[in-house]
């Protein structure tokens, strides 16, 4: 009876700390409580997926197989984090451009809460760009640097070049796809807009003459604004949009495309998040039948995560 305690435990307090905080929440009007509680449990999964991610990668890696390392590591956070706080992002591709490879794919930057929505979208043979610090955190920079992660060192141009150079050069022999945040940072907006998309992302695409990808987010400040200290559950959806094809491009079409990419873009995160808040569905079911009821009714060239 003990060594089932001891097994059943663990799961057991994962999975009822969000319920008991809410309920306990409800009762003494203190709104922080479920923020900190879903803090506990994101950093948890996150933790207990990069430890995973470092195992699946070794073995990966052995077998031959390594560009699926992100991608197996990312399903694992987006399942952990649906049945841990109760968010899910829910990806509509009408258009298959998920299906392409390889590819840059780009997408709006808003909070950490985008490390699940990878989780979601992320196809098979992709990785994603970070910050060459990231390399030496424990655990997650071991599963980073085991994975394929393309570093860029921010501070040094050139080095930071070489990374894209190296990178477009790994897209054609593994056919390995890239994912970046072309803001550069998260932007922590309650409102949906986009900060200035830098330019590394583009000069990748067309270096390695492959489609950009756009994939849009609807603003889900409802489910979590760290300014406020709110974190809900909830359904928050990803938008596809139709791949940008660069064959043919040069680098004196990247302004260009940087354009065309950032306004598609932009007007597709305001109409979803218009429809998603109009629908209540990027909200708790609880919060979403009260919004439901009230209305019917928006540096560097180098793009890399943070």
């Amino acid at each position: 009876m003990s060594l089932l305690l001891y097994i059943l435990l663990p799961p057991t307090l994962f999975l009822g700390l969000v319920p008991a905080a809410d309920g306990l929440s409800g009762l003494l009007n203190a709104p922080v409580i479920p923020f900190v509680a879903r803090l506990i449990i994101s950093w948890t999964a996150l933790f207990l997926c990069a430890l995973y991610g470092v195992f699946a990668s070794l073995a990966l890696r052995l077998a031959g197989d390594g560009g699926l390392s992100q991608w197996t590591v990312a399903k694992a956070f987006k399942w952990t984090m649906k049945a841990g706080i109760g968010v899910e992002f829910v990806v509509h591709d009408s258009v298959g451009g998920l299906q392409r490879r390889p590819a840059v794919f780009v997408g709006n930057h808003q909070t950490e809460l985008d490390v699940c929505m990878l989780g979601a979208v992320f196809p098979r043979y992709c990785s994603v760009t970070a910050k060459s610090s990231l390399k030496w955190v424990p655990v997650l920079g071991w599963f980073m640097a085991l994975s394929e992660t393309v570093f860029i060192n921010r501070t040094s141009r050139t080095s930071a070049l070489a990374a894209f150079s190296s990178a477009a050069q790994t897209m054609h022999s593994h056919k390995q796809s890239v994912f970046i945040f072309p803001e550069g940072t998260r932007s922590y907006a309650s409102t949906p807009m986009l900060l200035p998309f830098k330019k590394g992302a583009f000069h990748l695409a067309v270096q390695a003459q492959v489609p950009i990808v756009p994939i849009v987010v609807a603003n889900y400040s409802e489910v979590l604004d760290t300014r406020r200290r709110v974190f809900r559950s909830g359904r928050i959806p990803v938008k596809v949009l139709k791949p940008v094809e660069t064959k043919g491009l040069g680098k004196e079409d990247v302004d260009a495309l940087v354009e065309r990419v950032r306004s598609a873009m932009l007007e597709e995160l305001v109409a979803l998040t218009q429809k998603a808040r109009k629908e209540g569905v990027a909200l708790s079911e609880s919060d979403a039948r009260g919004m439901m009821g009230k209305t019917k009714s928006t540096g560097s060239d180098l793009g890399l995560t943070s």
